[in-house]
């Protein structure tokens, strides 16, 4: 490694580590050096070495394993294009077009970064893949020949219990069983909700703006309309979607994305009223499950179930690599919904459905979701201290919760610039207004979640950096 340079030894032993182990030279399995050893080939002291090897631990790469010695267990998320690939380096520009396409977001995730700030996407170093293997072997071990043929596209019975249970005991939402319809994501379960929607007569689902550029693509390519209806700190103007005159409604309403706020009661109330005169609410129960400052806010699907066509999946807090999430529909739609997703794939893979049962059961997820709360806290903290030292003209946006902060701030150039300029200095960012169809102020949304906080903080110092200079 070379003769370590003074000043900020740790951080540096630390990402001189990390770049040996994503590239390959300490590999996944390996044994680091002793602290005493490596300190005395460096000629640090004992204690930067043993502080490095606590960040990689707390990072999620390595883990102490006793008279076993520092072991590496995760290698950092670079990015790749498809089949292990380095990803094709476009120019930042044409990452971030004035008019984003349906191929904006497969552009941002090749595009390379050394800090990659995307909202939306969990610690994927921690994923308990231990906990996974175990469960799947014994997964296995049960299994009958008949279990590896067409499954129920409903989705298996052992993870639409798993789910009614966790709902009851995390959401507040009482389901049967039978009322799950498990699908790959929530992504999925827009695109069942739109079609059974659109063949009911619907032209159109109002959505929340700002709101996720995603979801709107997918309710378009189903011929949907989405007409923007205002968000404030209390969440959905309700007023003004019934001024709109759209009959049903996507929310993200116990963490709004982006703006992070949270649906107040008064407003629950006026939604209550307006679906009680046939409205239809679908509601995507985006980062429920991240919480630090803030009780849980009970989903909309208790209260008017006849009214809420509900999706939530595990991307936020397990891995979107899994293609897991789960629907509740009004029994109106129930077959309908359960109709299109037979046409769409015959039901998800059934073996992954079975493990993440087992998880779920055993009580491993609630276990996974206290981890990655304390560490998401961590980390959230840290990027709002590095906004406050390197930002401090920024107002910061839905920090009690979720993986995101949004924040928005006066300058001279536009967003997808600042994202621009940022790209090309390393750091990934997306520009609040690829979400808004609205006017709004320029603005950032940034994820935390899957990132240290030395890599925040580095992260965010770059970015101001750049309104410093505009």
């Amino acid at each position: 490694m070379g003769q370590a340079p003074a000043g900020g030894l740790s951080d540096w032993l630390a990402g001189r580590l990390r770049l040996a182990v994503s590239d390959g030279r300490l590999p996944v399995g390996s044994r680091l050096p002793a602290t005493r050893t490596l300190a005395a080939e460096l000629n640090v002291s004992r204690g930067v070495v043993t502080e490095a090897y606590r960040r990689l631990i707390e990072d999620g790469h390595a883990a102490g394993r006793g008279r076993g010695g520092t072991v590496v267990v995760a290698a950092p998320v670079a990015a790749t294009a498809p089949g292990g690939a380095t990803a094709r380096r476009d120019s930042p520009s044409a990452v971030f077009p004035a008019d984003p396409g349906i191929e904006v977001f497969d552009t941002l995730r090749a595009a390379p970064a050394r800090i990659d700030l995307s909202p939306g996407i969990p610690d994927l170093s921690a994923f308990p893949r231990t906990a996974w293997l175990r469960a799947e072997r014994a997964v296995l071990n049960e299994l009958s020949a008949a279990h590896f043929g067409y499954g129920d596209p409903r989705g298996a019975p052992a993870l639409r219990l798993a789910v009614a249970t966790w709902l009851a005991r995390n959401r507040g939402i009482r389901a049967d069983p039978a009322e799950v319809i498990v699908t790959a994501g929530v992504a999925q379960a827009l695109g069942l909700f739109a079609q059974v929607l659109r063949a009911d007569g619907l032209t159109e689902m109002a959505v929340e703006d700002p709101s996720s550029l995603g979801a709107r693509q997918h309710l378009a390519n189903w011929g949907l309309a989405t007409p923007p209806v205002p968000v404030d700190d209390g969440g959905l103007v309700v007023d003004a979607l019934r001024a709109s005159g759209a009959s049903a409604v996507l929310l993200t309403p116990a963490h709004q994305f982006p703006t992070g706020a949270v649906l107040d009661g008064e407003r629950r109330r006026e939604l209550m009223r307006w679906a009680a005169e046939g409205g239809m609410v679908i509601e995507d129960d985006y980062d429920a499950e991240h919480r630090y400052d803030r009780p849980p806010v009970p989903a909309l699907r208790e209260m008017f179930p006849e009214q809420v066509c509900y999706a939530g999946s595990v991307s936020k807090w397990l891995a979107p690599a899994l293609r897991v999430g789960w629907v509740l529909a009004p029994k109106r739609y129930h077959d309908a919904i359960v109709a299109a997703k037979r046409y769409a794939d015959l039901g998800n893979p059934v073996l992954a459905q079975l493990v993440l049962a087992r998880l779920m059961d055993s009580g491993e997820m609630e276990r996974q979701l206290r981890f990655a709360r304390r560490r998401n806290r961590r980390r959230r903290d840290a990027m709002i201290e590095a906004i406050d030292a390197f930002l401090p003209g920024a107002t910061v946006h839905g920090a009690a919760a979720g993986l995101h902060l949004m924040v928005t701030f006066e300058t001279a150039i536009s967003d997808a610039d600042l994202a621009t300029r940022a790209l090309a200095l390393g750091v990934k960012a997306q520009p609040l207004s690829w979400h808004a169809q609205l006017r709004s102020k320029p603005g950032l949304v940034l994820g935390y979640a899957a990132r240290t906080p030395t890599e925040i903080g580095d992260g965010i110092a770059t970015l101001g950096r750049i309104v410093a200079e505009t």
